[in-house]
């Protein structure tokens, strides 16, 4: 940043004109569009451009603490882009536009809150979606080891859409978008610095597209992306929700063979492993085989599999394990692995 220090001072958060620089020269030059280039405290989203006068819309916020800030497959600000993104496609709702606000430790290198801003940049394109408005403070270093974003974004519902955790039926299939714990064991590799090989990447990613082609196929009661306590925690959340019984199968669990290797050699269990790139439906059974087929079609679904089914009984979920046993999955206790998203 020109005619600036190289790391950020409390007074990049005081308001003043090293305040207007950063946020001209870091963020504005890169989320540029004409909602945000009007410089107000709120963005106003015309109804004709964002086409959805004729739509519920749907909001979502969260935050984002991740360290390290930058691993393999991707970063805080691709995390933050596609965290919300996949929120509002859960929903059925096309992403429209988005916040990002930025807590920012005094001491971080300018350069890097650069490559984050154009990670965000780059993310929001891919996810076709805009960044309209924001905020940024600074802190003391103690206050803050890094950065904290947090992004908030609204998206118009498909008429005719109502996926929810609440929504599912005995006879569902349950069908998975793809392989289990990349996020996971790239942060940890990434943190931890243990070294694995076997290109361990986060699999971050924007889902609404597939989940856009998913609901065209049908039959979609459930749409829920298995992040912080991974699979076996969502699938929980969803049977309490709905007050149903979930049955997955062990052997039909997409895994990539280093993810599983890495998992097996530090003692974790991908079905509690994080992940930023999938997403798990419930789905009529009558129409699973197309879901299945739309999911395969998209780049982010080539390996979708149907791995358990829905059925009547206490609310909860069970594995059943590769000899024919089952045993039940319950809820992440505790944290396996901090600052994962």
């Amino acid at each position: 940043m020109p005619e600036g220090p190289a790391t950020i001072t409390l007074a990049h958060g005081a308001g003043g004109r090293l305040s207007h620089q950063l946020v001209e020269q870091v963020f504005k030059s890169r989320f540029d569009n004409e909602q945000l280039r009007q410089g107000d405290d709120a963005a106003e989203l015309p109804a004709s451009k964002f086409d959805y006068r004729n739509s519920n819309l749907a909001f979502t916020t969260d935050s984002y603490v991740v360290t390290p800030l930058f691993f393999p497959g991707g970063d805080i600000g691709r995390l933050a882009v596609f965290g919300t993104v996949n929120d509002l496609a859960m929903k059925g709702a096309r992403p429209l536009a988005l916040s990002a606000s930025f807590i920012i430790g005094e001491g971080l290198a300018v350069v890097t809150l650069e490559k984050v801003a154009e990670s965000m940049a780059a993310a929001a394109r891919e996810a076709k979606v805009r960044i309209v408005t924001g905020d940024t403070k600074v802190v003391e270093r103690a206050a803050c080891d890094g950065l904290f974003v947090t992004t908030a974004g609204v998206g118009a519902v498909l008429p005719g859409t109502a996926p929810s955790g609440a929504n599912a039926r005995p006879g569902d299939a349950v069908i998975l978008s793809g392989t289990l714990g990349d996020h996971g064991l790239a942060v940890m590799n990434a943190r931890g610095g243990f070294g694995l090989g076997g290109q361990l990447l986060s699999d971050a990613a924007p889902l609404w597209d597939l989940a856009e082609a998913v609901l065209a196929a049908g039959g979609v009661h459930v749409f829920r992306d298995p992040t912080r306590g991974g699979l076996a925690t969502t699938l929980n959340e969803i049977a309490i929700q709905s007050g149903v019984a979930i049955t997955i199968d062990e052997a039909a669990l997409p895994v990539r063979d280093t993810v599983r290797a890495a998992a097996e050699m530090l003692g974790l269990d991908v079905l509690y492993l994080a992940n930023e790139g999938k997403l798990v439906a419930m789905v009529a059974p009558a129409l699973a085989d197309a879901v299945l087929q739309a999911m395969r079609n998209n780049r982010y679904g080539r390996d979708a599999a149907v791995i358990g089914t829905v059925a009547e009984g206490r609310p909860g979920v069970a594995l059943r394990t590769a000899i024919g046993s089952h045993r039940p999955l319950l809820m992440l206790e505790g944290e396996s692995l901090p600052r994962i998203c």
